[in-house]
């Protein structure tokens, strides 16, 4: 069987297990994106499961993504962490790409905040910025929500405000209180492996693009299809194509991962920083610890 023909259980059915496997019962959950994998460390893990434990997960094969699904507390706050992600260049298809989304929201989760390491277009977007999504433009050259209608959630899905306004303030004024450079940008998807030409680049810029990368817009739009509060984040790990000073090639762990990697006390810190503001304007319960 081909990755891209997986048969996917119903995420309910998923969400019971991990009910039955922890107490904790997070309201907001994160997925990290390259170079985001040591920001797991700031939870205080509960239980933690391998993608391959799970029915349905995706296998992940790319460097920087753990592949593993965590659950616990952070500032006492319950929380889930997707600790890496499949790709779309990786041969799954949409579906699969998806369902750990469609688990979070069965699982109870309201707002997910989905991170990524992305190539600056803007000028001014410097590596090592931070920006917060406020749209997305979607060149994977297929949609999630494309083939049989889920039961219960509409295909139509309205996108007008896919990234939550009252997230991009809290992730801003976390920036702000942190001293991090952080920007409001667009963010475009590609479907990758390779990286983009610069005539692509070119072209991504005249259409409103900000920074560009290979992901996070399949788990946006189904997010929203599942009611979900989505807030984006990019670290601008390098110029893209044709855009840095030296006219030097990109290279993944050069450019992408090992930058990534150098901010990352920097990107848990304004994770963190969310999450506190998070918590006190969507108070809930809060962990009843392990049993």
């Amino acid at each position: 069987m081909s990755v891209a023909s997986r048969a996917l259980p119903d995420p309910a059915v998923v969400a019971r297990r991990l009910q039955r496997g922890s107490p904790v019962r997070p309201r907001l959950a994160f997925e990290l994106g390259s170079g985001f994998g040591g920001v797991g460390t700031a939870l205080e893990i509960s239980r933690s499961w391998e993608f391959s434990e799970l029915a349905g997960f995706p296998p992940v094969g790319v460097a920087g993504h753990d592949g593993r699904l965590l659950v616990g507390d952070w500032q006492g706050v319950p929380v889930a962490v997707l600790s890496g992600r499949a790709h779309f260049y990786e041969g799954h298809d949409m579906s699969t790409l998806t369902f750990p989304i469609r688990v979070l929201a069965a699982w109870g989760v309201e707002t997910v905040v989905l991170t990524n390491a992305a190539g600056a277009i803007r000028p001014g977007f410097r590596p090592g910025d931070f920006m917060v999504l406020r749209d997305h433009l979607n060149f994977m050259g297929a949609n999630p929500l494309r083939g049989p209608e889920v039961p219960g959630r509409s295909r139509f899905v309205d996108l007008t405000e896919t990234y939550d306004a009252d997230g991009r303030r809290l992730m801003t004024a976390a920036a702000r209180a942190l001293k991090v450079r952080l920007h409001s940008g667009v963010y475009l998807a590609v479907s990758g492996p390779s990286y983009e030409t610069p005539a692509e680049i070119r072209m991504f810029r005249r259409w409103g693009a900000d920074a560009v990368g290979m992901s996070t817009v399949p788990g946006a739009v189904v997010a929203r299809q599942c009611g979900l509060r989505v807030v984006g984040l990019s670290c601008l790990t390098n110029a893209a194509a044709g855009l840095a000073p030296s006219g030097q090639g990109i290279d993944h762990v050069r450019d992408v991962l090992e930058p990534a990697q150098a901010r990352t006390a920097q990107a848990t810190a304004l994770l963190g920083e969310f999450v506190r503001r998070w918590s006190a304007k969507n108070p809930g319960p809060q962990n009843p610890g392990p049993r």
